[in-house]
């Protein structure tokens, strides 16, 4: 017998800790190599991690809800003989496994903890998880279970009397008169609701009292009108979507603006790094997608590389990926710069939160007719804000006016004379 340890793995590239959300075993559990043995979530993507030993935990290091560094120790693993009783571990390994089949009815403990893959397969091929028998621990069903199921092609379709129902926090109603929380001194009143701080507002918690309280933020705004921008757009856009099958959105032509922009002036593209500002050559753009309660950052890669089209295309993959559970960690790896379409919400002016550790955040606002003085007459025309925030260690009000400037100007002269969609 061997006693090994195991960490917590780096989930991304950026990626330097994790919270447990959930331990999919417990002290005395049986467990091969690659088992999944516990959910994380980290800023960029939620995964499993699986077991690097076969063998029985024999502890757990830290709880349910804690944060932990990439390389930290969560676990023990006692590991199994190294071969002096080959026979008499396989005989082990084939009792454990007759009684764990022999178990399989009576521990369902685990029954409905869904892994975000399993209820994204789920839903897709109207499976009722109801209806089927988990091979996981305490009765868990994995996601070789649902291919399993799919591969035969013997659904266990979705009823009404009987939906899947993932294990979820519930709010809490409160009966007390008042109740003075341990983290707050606020105190709760008869029929507030206390809402457990869990999952992936958590992370969004951490990393934005992150953001304020290492990056000195610093703000700037122009107005840009986009007249000539709007009417083009709204020209093209039902062919566009006739022959491409997706939206061609007004925020392909920011993103688009933005990557040539960033070209120009590669010192927005940057990070800090302790001792030194790591200027960035490949441009990749994060872009912020929510999904109910949920926000991500995917990624676009290479953005000054792509045409207006290919940049319209990956917003709407990566915005449906979000929405359906299939983000993979690489669609949130490798961000340079942030560009938010706060515009989709109707805003028309807002102070963004660096997403550490890059230098800047770009708030693109709603498009809004308004009356604008040209040739001393007025006109009607499409204004929209441009709100920048920076990080004060990094850049200056110089250089992000020029930058700003020059988004505006691309912005201000494209047309369908000097545009090309594809």
């Amino acid at each position: 017998m061997a006693t090994e340890k195991i960490t917590m793995p780096q989930l991304g590239e950026s990626v330097t800790e994790g919270t447990i959300s959930s331990w999919l075993v417990k002290v005395g559990d049986h467990v091969n190599k690659y088992d999944p043995i516990a959910e994380v979530m980290t800023d960029k993507v939620n995964a499993e991690v699986p077991s690097s030993f076969t063998g029985t935990v024999k502890e757990l290091t830290v709880q349910e809800g804690d944060t932990v560094a990439v390389g930290e120790l969560i676990c023990y693993i006692e590991t199994e003989g190294n071969g002096e009783n080959i026979v008499g571990a396989a005989l082990e390994q084939e009792v454990t496994t007759s009684k764990a089949k022999e178990d399989l009815n009576s521990d369902q403990s685990m029954k409905k903890r869904y892994s975000p893959a399993v209820l994204r397969m789920a839903q897709e091929n109207n499976i009722d998880l109801e209806l089927v028998t988990g091979t996981g621990r305490g009765g868990r069903i994995t996601r070789k279970d649902i291919e399993q199921i799919i591969s035969t092609g013997q659904l266990p379709t979705a009823v009404e009397s009987a939906k899947p129902e993932a294990k979820l926090e519930e709010p809490v109603i409160s009966t007390t008169v008042s109740k003075t929380t341990q983290s707050t001194h606020s105190t709760t009143q008869a029929g507030d609701i206390e809402i457990p701080v869990t999952g992936i507002r958590k992370v969004i918690a951490q990393n934005m009292v992150r953001s304020k309280t290492e990056i000195p933020h610093a703000w700037m705004m122009v107005e840009v009108d986009v007249t000539d921008l709007v009417n083009y757009r709204n020209k093209i856009k039902t062919e566009f979507k006739q022959n491409e099958g997706y939206n061609l959105t007004y925020f392909a032509f920011f993103v688009k603006a933005v990557a040539q922009a960033l070209k120009k002036f590669p010192q927005i593209n940057s990070m800090w790094a302790g001792d030194k500002i790591i200027q960035r050559k490949d441009i990749n753009l994060s872009i912020a997608v929510a999904k109910d309660q949920e926000l991500f950052v995917p990624v676009i890669k290479n953005a000054d590389e792509k045409s207006i089209k290919g940049i319209a295309r990956e917003i709407n993959e990566l915005a449906n990926k979000a929405r359906t559970n299939k983000l993979t960690a690489d669609d949130m790896q490798g961000g340079t710069f942030t560009v938010n379409n706060t515009g989709s919400f109707g805003s028309v002016q807002s102070m963004g939160v660096i997403n550490h550790p890059q230098a800047a955040i770009l708030q693109v606002e709603s498009i809004v007719k308004k009356p604008v003085i040209i040739n001393n007459m007025f006109a009607a025309r499409d204004m929209v804000n441009l709100c920048l925030s920076l990080d004060h260690r990094i850049l200056d009000g110089l250089i992000c006016g020029q930058f700003l400037a020059y988004v505006k100007e691309i912005l201000e002269n494209m047309n369908e004379n000097t545009v090309q969609v594809y």
